[in-house]
């Protein structure tokens, strides 16, 4: 991907132009209501730096997953609320995100005043990338904003299509989230490390296979981990894993040493024989797991491990928990890992990135999301980046004249 070609609107008038901003609004919701906004409260200062400059903005976002065209449990109205909230003042809601509804909505903007208009999906031309529906689109805007990462990855109408019909801008969201990964990918300050976590390693082969190139220190954790234990010849009990993954993690391993990255495993782990609140855990070593019993997590000895590893890194890149960290007793290894990243970062002496669901909760439980470098709300794209795929998304800002 071409970076250098993206553009943001710096110096562009914007007054009175009709600005469509592609925006991630696919929060969750709770009788109705948003039950979590980090992701509008990320929107905020890219909207109010628009209406200050006073653009008339339509913000255009998916929601959800319709199956078969309009479904008013993944309408974008409670989340317009949400926004108005947050931003002090109106904003207006097109009960269609093409036509009538959303050319009356946009044309009844004053310069400063925000839109949302109705779920993408709503239309099949969205998810099918149709020219079509891409000039539906067009016609309501004079200029297109991708604020949107978390969806680049996606080649749709909205996302790919739109960007070659107007002038086409990549927003602050956008450009943030690049050079963060950027920092830790690209351009990053040695030695780097990389926690890379999660149930399975069919999953993220790719991220994987990418990292072993870029890295200094490869901490594998989660269920991934036990596969490469497996690997090596260590008995696992009943722990989750994946033999048919046996050769891939070998291979993983030999590639990383050829390029002189560390691949480290637990040398301890937290035991029990289920996965459930409650069931008796006890920490064992690595090489002494009952064969009754299930690895799900890392042990104390471990923690110590990784956090003095990180503590000689200088940026670190992190997606995936160490254990099942939705239940407390399986929570502690990843827990007190981040604990011990957020104070070397909060010091000044690591640079650290972090990103993807599971991720970003097992942060929040930590207490420690605000103090990371960056934390990443995507979640395809973001693993999509760490693979060294192309964004189409990005691609299209690229390309646009």
């Amino acid at each position: 991907m071409k970076l250098e070609k993206l553009k943001s609107t710096a110096g562009v008038d914007l007054k009175d132009k009709r600005v469509l901003v592609r925006a991630d609004l696919n929060v969750p919701l709770k009788d109705g209501k948003v039950a979590d906004a980090t992701r509008l409260e990320r929107l905020l200062p890219g909207l109010r730096d628009l209406a200050k400059r006073g653009a008339r903005v339509g913000i255009i976002s998916h929601f959800g997953r319709p199956r078969d065209g309009r479904d008013p449990q993944l309408s974008l109205a409670p989340v317009a609320d949400k926004l108005g909230e947050l931003l002090g003042k109106p904003v207006t809601f097109a009960e269609d995100c093409v036509g009538e509804p959303a050319e009356r909505t946009l044309a009844a903007l004053l310069a400063g005043q925000i839109a949302v208009l109705e779920n993408l999906r709503f239309h099949k031309g969205e998810e099918k990338n149709e020219p079509a529906f891409a000039k539906r689109l067009a016609a309501l805007g004079d200029v297109y904003i991708n604020d949107a990462f978390s969806a680049a990855h996606r080649a749709h109408a909205s996302t790919a299509a739109l960007a070659h019909l107007l002038p086409a801008y990549a927003g602050p969201l956008l450009l943030e989230e690049i050079e963060a990964l950027n920092r830790v990918l690209e351009n990053p300050v040695r030695p780097t490390a990389a926690v890379i976590g999660g149930a399975k390693v069919s999953s993220k082969i790719p991220v994987l296979q990418n990292l072993a190139a870029k890295v200094d220190k490869l901490i594998i954790g989660g269920g991934m981990a036990n596969t490469f234990l497996l690997a090596e010849g260590v008995e696992i009990g009943t722990s989750l894993a994946e033999p048919d993954f046996q050769q891939t993690a070998l291979e993983i391993m030999h590639a990383a040493k050829e390029r002189h990255c560390e691949v480290l495993l637990p040398h301890d782990v937290v035991v029990a024989a289920r996965l459930e609140a409650g069931a008796p855990a006890r920490v064992v070593p690595t090489l002494a797991v009952p064969a009754d019993q299930k690895i799900l997590d890392v042990g104390p000895r471990t923690v110590a491990h990784y956090a003095d590893v990180i503590a000689g890194a200088k940026t670190l890149l992190w997606n995936g928990p160490l254990g099942a960290f939705e239940i407390a007793a399986f929570a502690g290894g990843t827990i007190e890992l981040a604990r011990a990243v957020a104070k070397l970062t909060k010091a000044g002496r690591l640079v650290s990135v972090a990103g993807g669901g599971d991720t970003v909760a097992a942060l929040n439980a930590a207490g420690v999301t605000d103090d990371f470098s960056y934390v990443s709300t995507a979640g395809g794209a973001f693993l999509e980046w760490l693979e060294g795929r192309e964004l189409p998304g990005i691609v299209a800002l690229t390309e646009a004249g």
